[in-house]
């Protein structure tokens, strides 16, 4: 009689066991569904095995919600898939017209982007401004230019589209994180504003720039902050032709840095200048102002293709780049990648053709396009739509691709997970990786509309998470 007893207590027991992270899941999940904080919220939860793609949990996974930047996995993935982590953008620098005796080039010195968003980037030695600079300069040297008599042109190249997607909301446009797509980046695209600030209440004014930036001017309508309420002020890009650029917002009084980061309106154009004065400070006169390849077009002006090629200059390697897009969550890295992809499948760089080669490739992956309603490719629209299952299952393919060690080194540590958080107005988010008693999982978890702090809401999905542990 013992031993049936405990037989059956065995049994039992196992069996239990086996149903234990479900049941854990269930229990949790439900919990942050019914908190205060998700009243009035939309929640998903969906946990795949990262080896076989089995569903180990679900709740509601076609429900298609706003990801925030846990979208830029999709993103990544699929650039992966498509581009290859040995994938380099190149940008060329060349000229038109012909070089005297004297060393007179009487001609256009072009720089032609091919979309590399880490051209002057600060993330690498090789990428850093005075270095891609240097090397422009010496390339100029080595053929001879000892004087111009043309301009520096920024050109874009066939990034010729508009550079800002449909769905991005009108105070991040000019917003570091709101960079808009060029074919010729530079410095990411940014730059930083620095302030003078005082007391509660009072206003805020601009005292320069990094670098400095003359060919615009600053209107500053902000104001001082109380303590403890943040960075909250925001730049506008220039409109309609101006050259004035505002500030808008609050700027806490304990806040240390006492700057923001800011879009550069024309990057094409930013380069070229910084090459022309580059070159008027080492004695090489050129004779005409820098100009890009928008500005070329808005005046009915062709733009000149050159005629002699100098020098490549090559981007660090695709898995590096991801490596930077997700441990920083680099809103410009997402959306240059993007129009890639739209590139390599021999269409305009544009974000909507983008989109349409990415929901491609995933519907002759199996995978439901319907089931994916975005509008870029980092995560900023608030309108974007996508479902935990499909971000799930995306996540999943990763895992059998030999490149999946590079993406996976890409996710951030967060509550000691390898997962990539997403965060907009009221919506929180993570897709990433867990292994629990040696079974390797993939998830995607968002709340949207949810109610009060987002460390409190924080808190509570790593509740659910922990489970996985």
């Amino acid at each position: 009689m013992k031993q049936t007893w405990l037989v059956s207590l065995l049994f039992i027991s196992g069996f239990a066991s086996a149903q234990t992270l479900q049941q854990k899941l269930q229990s949790a999940f439900g919990k942050l569904q019914q908190d205060s904080q998700c009243q009035y919220a939309s929640v998903s939860l969906t946990v795949l095995d990262a080896k076989t793609g089995e569903q180990v949990f679900a709740a509601n996974p076609n429900m298609g919600l706003a990801p925030g930047s846990t979208l830029k996995t999709v993103t990544s993935i699929t650039a992966f898939n498509v581009l290859g982590k040995d994938y380099r953008f190149q940008t060329q620098l060349g000229y038109t017209g012909a070089i005297s005796k004297d060393g007179t080039l009487t001609g256009d010195v072009i720089i032609k982007g091919g979309g590399d968003p880490t051209l002057g980037s600060w993330r690498w030695t090789s990428t850093k401004e005075g270095v891609v600079l240097n090397t422009l300069v010496s390339a100029l040297k080595k053929a001879g230019i000892k004087k111009i008599n043309g301009r520096i042109i920024g050109d874009n190249g066939i990034f010729n589209g508009q550079s800002i997607p449909d769905a991005w909301i009108w105070q991040d446009l000019g917003t570091y994180y709101g960079a808009g797509i060029t074919g010729l980046c530079w410095r990411e695209n940014q730059f930083d504003i620095t302030l003078n600030t005082g007391s509660v209440g009072s206003p805020v004014s601009v005292s320069g720039t990094i670098p400095a930036m003359p060919y615009l001017q600053f209107k500053s309508e902000v104001t001082n902050g109380a303590a403890h309420t943040g960075d909250l002020a925001y730049s506008y890009l220039p409109a309609f032709n101006s050259k004035i650029m505002y500030l808008r917002g609050t700027y806490a009084v304990d806040q240390i840095k006492k700057r923001i980061s800011a879009a550069i309106p024309d990057p094409a154009y930013d380069a070229a200048l910084r090459l022309t004065d580059t070159l008027k400070a080492l004695g090489i006169t050129v004779s005409n102002e820098p100009i890009s390849s928008i500005s070329l077009n808005d005046k009915g002006q062709p733009i000149p293709q050159a005629t002699k090629s100098l020098i490549t200059i090559l981007s660090p390697e695709l898995s590096k780049i991801v490596y930077w897009l997700n441990q920083k969550s680099v809103n410009l890295y997402a959306e240059q990648l993007l129009v890639t992809i739209a590139a390599n499948a021999n269409k305009q760089p544009t974000t909507t053709n983008g989109i349409d080669v990415l929901k491609t490739y995933w519907e002759q992956k199996g995978i439901d396009k319907k089931s994916m309603n975005t509008f870029d490719g980092s995560g900023l629209s608030p309108q974007d739509r996508i479902t935990t299952l499909t971000m799930a299952r995306i996540l999943q393919s990763a895992k059998k691709e030999k490149w999946f060690d590079d993406f996976y080194e890409s996710l951030p540590v967060y509550n000691d997970m390898k997962m990539k958080s997403g965060s907009i107005s009221n919506v929180q988010a993570y897709a990433g990786f867990q292994t629990n008693n040696g079974r390797e999982l993939c998830f995607s978890i968002m709340v949207n509309n949810y109610n009060g702090t987002g460390s409190g809401i924080r808190e509570k999905m790593f509740r659910v998470l922990n489970e996985l542990k």
